[in-house]
């Protein structure tokens, strides 16, 4: 599974980078917005920082609703880098955007999806990812690994290359649950990575592996 992180924050995603074990990068206008990034200029020099930091994929959103304004975005997007993946919503103008840049040969993110029936039509579309919310739907008490699993069954069916992003992911606990259900990306805070990190018995392990050799050393 790959691992990407959901932030505009260069310090994070740098370490993240450094850490060894990142794949990509997804932000949105609100993780821009978070970040103090506004202005188109802005907007894009900050993909571009991104682009320079990270050795893969780069998500970044078209803010357009209307299908020639996201065509018009999104091929902006695109010419950014190689790296940049057109972050496209689930909307009908989106779906029909996602088919013409899938045409076009450039690499496309579904977000905002909330159910298996959206999931397959960005997939009939030609998305590259899609972007299932799971913390979103725990927030409303849906299951939002159940989620994963509904979709990657019904891809698995017909041989579907779009590859299932699990967005939103809020903890290391979701990172597991995706790993297990065949999630083929999940994206999420720094926070939820390092956690994978932590165990009481690795500290006090290592601890104790410590003390030993200090007493030893001191004999």
């Amino acid at each position: 599974m790959k691992f990407f992180i959901d932030t505009a924050n260069l310090a994070q995603i740098k370490e993240a980078q450094d850490l060894g074990v990142l794949d990509g990068v997804t932000t949105n206008p609100s993780l821009m917005a978070k970040e103090g990034i506004s202005g188109d200029e802005q907007v894009i020099n900050h993909y571009k920082a991104i682009c320079e930091i990270v050795d893969g994929d780069v998500s970044a959103e078209v803010i357009s609703t209307d299908y020639e304004s996201i065509i018009k975005e999104g091929e902006a997007l695109a010419a950014l880098d190689s790296k940049i993946v057109v972050k496209v919503p689930m909307i009908k103008d989106g779906i029909k955007a996602i088919k013409y840049f899938s045409k076009k040969g450039i690499r496309t993110n579904c977000t905002l999806v909330f159910s298996a029936g959206q999931a397959l039509l960005a997939a009939k579309a030609g998305a590259t990812y899609v972007s299932p919310f799971i913390g979103r739907l725990d927030d409303i008490s849906v299951d939002g690994l159940g989620l994963i699993e509904e979709i990657r069954l019904i891809y698995d069916n017909y041989g579907f290359t779009t590859q299932i992003l699990a967005a939103s992911v809020r903890n290391s606990a979701h990172i597991l649950g995706c790993a297990k259900i065949g999630a083929d990306v999940m994206t999420g805070p720094l926070s939820a990575i390092l956690a994978l990190l932590k165990h009481p018995l690795t500290d006090s392990g290592l601890a104790q592996f410590l003390a030993d050799h200090a007493k030893a050393a001191g004999k």
